[in-house]
């Protein structure tokens, strides 16, 4: 059995039947250019979050055929004997860029481009989106589920509900990176650094005489985290006193004022303001209340407003899954290739029209006012300089434009891999956490509306729509 954190294989099999037909034509060493970008913002929101990419590069650096691969492949007997032997020896010697983790980003812009050879690009293709899509999908919704929370710290607490051990220690990671506290795994912390938090289950409570001695018990063994889950019986007949008791008897004799109660069923608006009057008329005005049971960012934002007395959340199954538009959609598409040294554009074209991709190698800027707010994102050729005025258009309603004098453009695409080599120094998932609660700051609170939020704009060069639409044109599409 192939050891599971071997991934070389996981490829969707056509990636394999294209390479070994690759390998039989002139294709076989054909220089070409994807890109990974993505069509919507899940939840209808106004940005996404990039997450997944220290993955995708562990990925690329252990991509090796091994024995038991080739096998494999050749019982399937479709492969050529000559192509197999190939594998043996095959190594990603491309190049790629990448924006970094936690950068927001938008609609129909390149977050990750491959340069590389046919059968290479290929063969990373499946593994870069499953990495990108599932982590930025998760980092997403956190971050709107954080932002909910105003200010409140929200700890992840899925593992349990999500699809698999990958995605729930991969998703904790995510979380943690778009602005979860921490996270109720603990091979998340242990690999990943994310904090692993936790309080207690129903069956602590279960498993004593009385719902007083669990309390009393878990003070002694955890007296500087003692958080108490009130609802196994009756919230305020005797969770919430059985609490305060607990607190008082063994907590307040040491001097110890860091506590806290859980609550996790129940009008959490109603429960959470009888229970903080009765704490803080038993004197436990610092004792935190904290709320789960399948929260999202609009329960609450909801629970907020209608006053809850709410001082954290445990959020799960909502988040570790995105319940509410679990697919983030993001996809890979040859750009262009490279003809007797030259880049040469392709294009894919449709019926609909948000499938047409952009053709070329392509730069991507992030335009800046003077204060440093983000006002639009700029995809160049390759190519371009950006300086000086910049005249920008809806790529769509092209008479909708404007030139720009006062801006900082940021080039957000960073080499990752130059020549197969590892040229990008992996941030920390602290550092990345910092980046990702910077640039979101540099947002206007208009695109950040979970409803109807502001349409950040995803601007073409006038060199790069012209390429555009004469290749459209070429193909009969105006």
């Amino acid at each position: 059995m192939k050891a599971r954190d071997n991934h070389t294989m996981l490829f969707d099999f056509y990636e394999l039947t294209m390479g070994n037909g690759y390998f039989q034509t002139p294709m076989k060493d054909k220089v070409c250019y994807f890109d990974v970008f993505f069509r919507d913002v899940p939840d209808g929101g106004g940005f996404a979050i990039a997450a997944g990419l220290e993955q995708a590069v562990e990925y690329i650096q252990n991509l090796r055929f091994d024995d038991e691969d080739v096998a494999y492949l050749r019982s399937k007997g479709c492969f050529q004997e000559e192509f197999l032997r190939y594998l043996k020896t095959f190594r990603f010697t491309g190049d790629l860029w990448a924006v970094p983790e936690g950068t927001p980003i938008f609609p129909g812009e390149p977050i990750l481009t491959v340069r590389a050879k046919a059968i290479e690009a290929q063969f990373v293709e499946t593994f870069l989106l499953l990495t990108l899509n599932h982590q930025s999908l998760i980092a997403t919704k956190t971050n709107r589920i954080v932002r909910s929370a105003q200010g409140r710290p929200v700890s992840e607490f899925g593992s349990r509900r999500a699809q698999g051990p990958d995605a729930a220690i991969l998703g904790a990671r995510a979380a943690y990176l778009a602005g979860a506290s921490g996270t109720a795994c603990a091979m998340a912390d242990q690999i990943y650094g994310a904090p692993a938090t936790g309080t207690m289950a129903h069956s602590w409570v279960q498993m004593f005489p009385d719902e007083y001695t669990a309390f009393e018990t878990y003070c002694k063994l955890y007296p500087h985290s003692a958080t108490l889950l009130v609802d196994t019986y009756n919230v305020l007949k005797s969770g919430v006193p059985n609490a305060i008791r607990a607190f008082k008897t063994v907590l307040e004799p040491l001097g110890i004022k860091n506590c806290g109660i859980r609550i996790d069923s129940g009008d959490l608006t109603y429960l959470s303001r009888k229970a903080r009057k009765m704490l803080d008329e038993a004197g436990l005005t610092e004792c935190r209340i904290v709320a789960s049971n399948s929260l999202d960012e609009y329960i609450i934002r909801d629970l907020i407003q209608q006053g809850a007395q709410l001082d954290a959340f445990g959020v799960g199954e909502r988040l570790i899954t995105s319940k509410s538009q679990p697919v983030f959609g993001g996809v890979y598409k040859l750009v262009a290739i490279e003809e007797d040294g030259q880049v040469v554009p392709k294009i894919k074209v449709s019926e609909n029209p948000a499938k047409i991709t952009t053709p070329h190698f392509k730069k991507l800027y992030r335009l800046f006012t003077p204060d440093g707010m983000a006002f639009a994102d700029y995809i160049t050729v390759h190519d371009e300089v950006v300086e000086g005025p910049l005249e920008l258009f809806d790529p769509v309603d092209t008479w909708k434009r404007q030139t720009i004098r006062d801006y900082t453009a940021v080039p957000l695409l960073q080499p990752i891999f130059q020549g197969g080599e590892l040229v990008y120094p992996l941030p920390t998932l602290e550092q990345i956490r910092d980046y990702r609660a910077r640039q979101v700051d540099t947002l206007w609170e208009e695109v950040k509306r979970f409803e109807n939020p502001h349409n950040y704009y995803v601007d073409l060069s006038p060199k790069l729509w012209q390429i555009k639409h004469d290749l459209l044109s070429a193909q009969g599409h105006r």
